[in-house]
């Protein structure tokens, strides 16, 4: 049999936890990226056989996740187009000239999303525009937490997001006959809370 102090306190901290739950929902969770441990990765077909991988190191940007609302998060990420780093010094040197990146007029890449859709705790995806070479298209990111970032509220949390575009809409259509259209992107992230 409880004793009354035992039965207080077995009926007191389920209270208590739902009291602390409350005061945080609604509440925005903001975070930056650690640019330290984050980077952006492109893959692209080669001659059909094999492929050819570029990667951005160099990002900056923010997160804001609303607890209830995720409909209402807000994802901006700028990668340095100018850092661009390709497998070797022909491909680098194609990659941004005026034919596919144009580092020189365009030295950035941004990802804006405006709507975060859960399917799991840790898993959903990300509706939002993608910009390069000044050009704006949809692009929606499949994303995967390594922790449920709303349970995580003030600790870092890290994910991982992909999306596949197609150059051509971006206004990147040489060499079609080697490279193909279909970009495969995977964005790894570090979010700092803040």
């Amino acid at each position: 049999m409880f004793k009354p102090a035992a039965r207080f306190r077995m009926t007191l901290l389920p209270l208590l936890a739902a009291l602390a739950l409350a005061n945080t929902a609604g509440v925005p969770q903001r975070y930056t990226l650690d640019a330290d441990a984050s980077n952006v990765s492109a893959q692209v077909p080669f001659f059909g056989l094999a492929s050819k991988t570029a990667r951005f190191p160099r990002m900056e940007g923010a997160v804001t996740i609303v607890p209830g609302a995720p409909e209402r998060a807000v994802v901006d990420v700028t990668f340095d187009a100018t850092a661009i780093e390709a497998p070797d010094s022909v491909t680098l040197a194609r990659l941004r000239g005026e034919k596919f990146f144009w580092v020189e007029k365009y030295p950035s890449i941004r990802f804006a999303g405006r709507s975060l859709k859960l399917s799991s705790p840790t898993r959903g995806t990300v509706a939002g525009d993608l910009t390069a070479r000044g050009i704006t298209r949809p692009a929606t990111l499949d994303v995967t937490f390594t922790a449920d970032p709303i349970a995580q509220a003030g600790k870092p949390v890290s994910f991982t997001g992909t999306t596949t575009i197609d150059r051509r809409q971006f206004g990147m259509n040489s060499y079609q006959l080697i490279v193909g259209n279909k970009v495969n992107i995977t964005l790894k992230a570090r979010m700092l809370p803040r």
